[in-house]
């Protein structure tokens, strides 16, 4: 082979591996699976990016949530001392202070003429009147408003699923939330129409709705009542489906009332037991005036018998309050 020869034999290899070269150059990746390396690892940062834009929305609306549960938490910390007023307002009672306290002044006047006429004439008769008018006048009348407002706040808890599920019938057909309010107001029964009623009367004068609903948690101081607020609050804030958020915290609270009363029926029985041990020790001694007046005259008259009155009278009143944080479930 002659020189020439060999030098184009070279050049034209030279050139082949130039081009073989450049082929694997550019052709590797897509057979040795570069690309697709290349596509997912692309894919898995957009969907990290995704998830990030994700993450920041929903820290946003939680700071948001946060926000709104904090501003309500601070204006119930600022409205925690009750007026009476309000405390009528809770039992439903359309009375003024005024009336309560003539009530209450009545009731102890009543109760120390008991005192007074039954028991002998001695200083512990006018110690026990003493006691028994300020317990009239403070006691009693406070104890029946509580006791009112306990009955209609379990009336309250047991039909608020109930309205609940009426509001979201009502904006799963088409009607606009103020209009399933009234729907409530109208057709539900006391005292949860008179409540949604004064939320619609606040509403028509201006007041926002869940400005409303805030003074329907200090009329009805519920857990419930303030999941519902809390609800429409985060909503009107960060939007969503406010049907399916009632819907859901409908089911809560029927589930809530419903252990409510399975364990209000577990403790009737200890219940029942420290009335009976808390009531038999002032009854038996009622017994014994009324039959041996002599015998337990005693207590009254002598001073050992006072201090003895006094303190088993201590030592009584602990046992009620231990016995009564016993058996008082709060969930």
């Amino acid at each position: 082979m002659s020189e020439a020869n060999l030098v184009s034999f070279g050049a034209a290899m030279l050139v082949a591996l130039a081009v073989g070269a450049l082929a694997y150059a550019f052709l590797y990746p897509y057979f040795s699976g570069e690309r697709e390396k290349e596509s997912r690892f692309k894919g898995v940062l957009e969907a990290k990016r995704d998830t990030l834009s994700q993450l920041e929305q929903v820290a946003s609306r939680r700071k948001s949530v946060a926000d709104t549960l904090k501003d309500m938490e601070n204006r119930q910390r600022a409205a925690e001392r009750i007026s009476l007023r309000l405390r009528l307002e809770r039992a439903g009672l359309n009375i003024t202070p005024r009336t309560y306290w003539l009530a209450s002044l009545v009731c102890g006047a009543v109760l120390a003429a008991v005192v007074m006429f039954t028991l002998p004439a001695s200083a512990t008769r006018m110690f026990l009147t003493l006691v028994i008018g300020l317990i009239g006048v403070f006691g009693v009348p406070r104890w029946f408003v509580n006791k009112v407002t306990t009955r209609r706040q379990l009336k309250f808890t047991a039909e608020l699923p109930n309205a609940i599920d009426i509001v979201v019938r009502g904006m799963k057909s088409g009607l606009p939330l103020n209009e399933c309010l009234a729907i409530i107001a109208r057709e539900s029964e006391e005292p949860l129409a008179s409540e949604f009623r004064e939320v619609i009367e606040q509403q028509r004068v201006g007041i926002s709705l869940g400005e409303a609903l805030e003074r329907l948690t200090q009329r009805m101081p519920l857990p419930e009542v303030k999941f519902l607020s809390i609800v429409v609050a985060i909503q009107q804030q960060a939007g969503g489906n406010l049907s399916e958020a009632l819907g859901n915290l409908s089911t809560v609270l029927r589930d809530r009332f419903r252990l409510k009363m399975k364990v209000r029926a577990l403790s009737a029985e200890a219940k029942a037991s420290a009335m009976v041990l808390a009531s038999l020790p002032p009854i038996v001694t009622f017994m014994l005036y009324l039959s041996a007046s002599e015998y337990i005259s005693i207590l009254f008259k002598t001073r050992t018998g006072n201090f003895a009155l006094l303190f088993c009278g201590l030592w009584m009143l602990m046992g009620v309050l231990v016995m009564r944080k016993m058996i008082n479930f709060k969930f």
